[in-house]
């Protein structure tokens, strides 16, 4: 397997109707950024007709109008082209699995089952085990973290540029802990998080007379 440094990834944000890709909401805008041996060499971005209407918060956090996707294409017109970008490379996000879940059901719709495969890798979950020093682990939060502007938060392309950075910094900081493969990576998230369980369930609890209190 590959050295980390060498390993070509494909960093993913999706905006959308909503938060909740089982209940009816829809991509509204996808961007993918590969980033092979610590360089981005290619990108892709789109706007999607979601088929439904966009809530006014949604346009009101992303910018994004009912207007502006009325002549996107829907997501099956653009699935293949997605499909490439993401084959043979490790999908990356920022809270990945809200990305995975969302393009998990775009690609089923338009009848593209192989669209993703392999294992995400979240940004979060990394940012959680190196950065804990830091109040919060959101993009926002890490990008400044490492210099990173966002030109263009909430808007996919401008977070998957922004996420493609914080991933390359968030490897650099990997390398004192002894991971340097993809494989070595997921063990080392898979261990630490088994770590974290069985501190929290380690917590005292206590119990008054109404049974147990915090904790429980």
């Amino acid at each position: 397997m590959p050295p980390l440094a060498e390993c070509r990834f494909v960093v993913v944000d999706v905006e959308t109707t909503g938060t909740s890709h089982g209940g009816g909401d829809r991509v509204t805008e996808v961007a993918a950024v590969v980033v092979e041996c610590g360089v981005v060499t290619d990108e892709f971005q789109s706007l999607v007709n979601p088929g439904r209407p966009i809530p006014w918060r949604i346009t009101d956090l992303t910018g994004i109008t009912n207007a502006m996707v009325a002549g996107a294409p829907a997501f099956d017109a653009i699935a293949d082209t997605l499909s490439r970008m993401l084959a043979g490379r490790t999908f990356v996000a920022h809270n990945a699995a809200f990305d995975w879940g969302f393009l998990t059901m775009e690609f089923t719709r338009a009848e593209r089952a192989e669209g993703l495969t392999g294992a995400p890798l979240c940004t979060v979950r990394l940012a959680r085990r190196l950065l804990a020093h830091l109040p919060r682990r959101n993009l926002d939060a890490v990008a400044h973290h490492y210099g990173v502007e966002i030109d263009g938060r909430h808007r996919a392309l401008g977070d998957a540029r922004a996420t493609a950075r914080v991933l390359l910094g968030l490897l650099r900081d990997l390398e004192p802990h002894g991971v340097d493969t993809l494989e070595g990576l997921y063990r080392w998230l898979a261990s630490r998080a088994v770590a974290a369980r069985a501190r929290r369930s380690a917590l005292p609890r206590w119990v008054s007379d109404r049974g147990l209190g915090p904790g429980a």
